[in-house]
């Protein structure tokens, strides 16, 4: 699987940043304090230090509202109630009259160690890849354990870098390795994780949110298969500096704090670990 390079200016594109304050496994997240700073205000900065154009917080809450435009966010208070983030990132593009061919990318608002480069990357591979509507990340998966979890998820692409399916099934299916009760996976398996960042094509969110909720998204559980039962193609690249792990739980939040403070007391060069997962602060 192949990387996508970044010209010196880039592509022109938009970040908007998807923030709820309900979450079922962590009510109000986006304003929990990380090191003396609201979660959302993390990722907000780190949207920053990429090569966008405009960083937009996006939300339905008037305690994130008040909140974000305390640090000096751009913020859209978008409708309560919609399905996805997918759908709140389309009334965004819609509020803010974004033409079909400009470039949004979808920085979650829980993910408050993202690494500028990967934003630049997916924008970039989307700019890249004119017969895509959308781009995404992956990572290379080694261990049997994470193959066989259905928590993280898989994609297969092809030679060109496009997406052929996601899933929470080990895919591609290693025939030989997987023959014996004990699963191995061989030095030259493919296996690779899908990295939750996506670039999008506005013409597509127009149309997404016009689609109902495809067999086998509903089956999987996975949004991003909607836009490929219907006909679209998702660019996939190995990313070039990989995210540590985003927080849907107390335990997460608690270990990105320890991340932090450990990165903070040993200077602004440590790295940060989170399981396999690296990045600089």
């Amino acid at each position: 699987m192949t990387h996508g390079f970044l010209s010196a200016n880039g592509p022109d594109f938009t970040v908007v940043i998807p923030a709820r304050f309900a979450s079922s496994r962590l009510p109000g997240k986006p304003l929990a304090d990380i090191g003396g700073k609201p979660m959302v205000q993390h990722v907000y900065e780190r949207a920053l230090a990429s090569a966008a154009g405009k960083v937009i917080i996006a939300t339905d809450d008037e305690r994130i509202l008040k909140v974000a435009e305390g640090f000096g966010a751009e913020v859209c208070m978008t409708l309560a109630g919609h399905p996805s983030g997918t759908d709140r990132l389309q009334e965004v593009a819609r509020i803010y009259g974004l033409k079909d061919d400009e470039i949004i990318v979808n920085v979650q608002g829980d993910e408050p160690l993202i690494p500028p480069s990967v934003i630049n990357q997916v924008a970039r591979n989307l700019q890249l890849s004119p017969e895509a509507g959308a781009a995404t990340l992956s990572s290379p998966l080694t261990r049997a354990m994470q193959i066989f979890d259905p928590g993280i998820v898989k994609v297969v692409a092809d030679a060109r870098g496009y997406a052929l399916y996601f899933s929470r099934a080990p895919i591609p299916w290693a025939r030989d390795d997987f023959a014996t009760e004990e699963k191995r996976v061989s030095a030259d398996a493919c296996f690779q994780r899908h990295i939750g960042i996506y670039a999008y094509r506005v013409e597509l969110l127009n149309h997404y949110v016009t689609w109902g909720v495809s067999p086998i998204e509903h089956m999987e559980s996975l949004e991003q298969l909607r836009l490929m039962w219907n006909g679209y193609r998702i660019h996939v690249a190995e990313a070039i500096e990989i995210p540590p792990h985003g927080v849907d739980t107390e335990q997460d939040l608690l270990a990105v704090r320890a991340m932090l403070e450990r990165a903070h007391e040993s200077g602004p060069e440590t790295e940060l670990e989170h399981g396999e997962k690296t990045v600089r602060a």
